[in-house]
């Protein structure tokens, strides 16, 4: 610990600069969205386990997130490659709890009235997995580093919908509530390419995997939710539940002011 205290920290220059302030805004715009619903009574920390489980590790890959960009701008790369291990396990709950705590409030028929039931169903798990296939893609490519910090970027990119979208107004945007997440969420990296544009004079090919994948899990929501396979997965999910009184293509009706739109059974 003392040579760790003792070594010299370096200035954040070029590519290290920028995913550093990156990192930094993408943690301010999550923890910004989530304290705006909290401070505007629109949620509870009177939430089941589940939720807090959900966002104990969610939150967990922000500042995982945030952390690993620090450790890279100021030459703690020890540091760096320790935590990277504790994130590539990280997020398998994260997967898992993304989709449990979906399925558990679309069968209790909680889905926020912004969203169509299916399509939230949909969308939710393909955040997560689109995610992973970029974390995962990141973790592969750890010793190419431009590749690897750039497709982490993208990742954490598309994780960014959940908190974007308790910013923006939804429901002055319906019924187009999820293209709008995914179109703010792309601006991230989009300002990445431009950021390497004017850093280089062109945009790393990186950019162009990462945001190809982004969109294979934007179209994939979107055949998922206007197919028959969607029909009949929304179906066998909702079984047996309240949830299958609830129209899949249907917007619910606002909640009577006052009360939460979160922490919800």
């Amino acid at each position: 610990m003392a040579t760790l205290a003792q070594r010299p920290v370096a200035p954040a220059t070029g590519d290290e600069r920028f995913f550093l302030r990156a990192a930094v805004l993408m943690t301010i715009v999550v923890v910004g969205g989530f304290a705006n619903q909290y401070l505007a009574g629109r949620s509870t920390f009177a939430s089941p386990i589940r939720v807090h489980i959900h966002a104990f590790f969610f939150m967990g890959w922000v500042a995982i997130y945030l952390m690993q960009n620090i450790f890279v701008a100021t030459g703690r790369l020890d540091l760096h490659r320790r935590l990277g291990w504790v994130a590539a396990f990280w997020i398998i709950p994260m997967m898992f709890m993304g989709c449990y705590v979906t399925v558990v409030l679309v069968r209790a028929g909680g889905v926020p009235f912004i969203f169509k039931p299916l399509q939230f169903l949909a969308f939710d798990p393909a955040i997560v997995f689109t995610f992973a296939a970029l974390t995962i893609a990141a973790v592969t490519m750890r010793r190419r580093t431009e590749w690897h910090r750039r497709l982490h970027y993208c990742g954490m990119s598309m994780l960014m919908g959940p908190g974007i979208a308790r910013l923006l107004p939804l429901p002055l945007l319906m019924p187009w509530t999820w293209e709008a997440i995914f179109a703010s969420c792309l601006i991230f990296p989009l300002v990445g390419v431009y950021a390497d544009v004017r850093r280089s004079g062109h945009a790393h090919p990186a950019w162009r995997y990462g945001i190809a994948t982004m969109f294979v899990g934007f179209l994939l929501t979107e055949v998922v939710t206007y197919s028959p396979l969607g029909t009949a997965l929304y179906g066998a999910v909702v079984r047996g539940s309240p949830g299958a009184s609830v129209a899949p293509l249907q917007f619910g009706s606002p909640p009577p002011i006052g009360v939460t739109m979160t922490g919800r059974p």
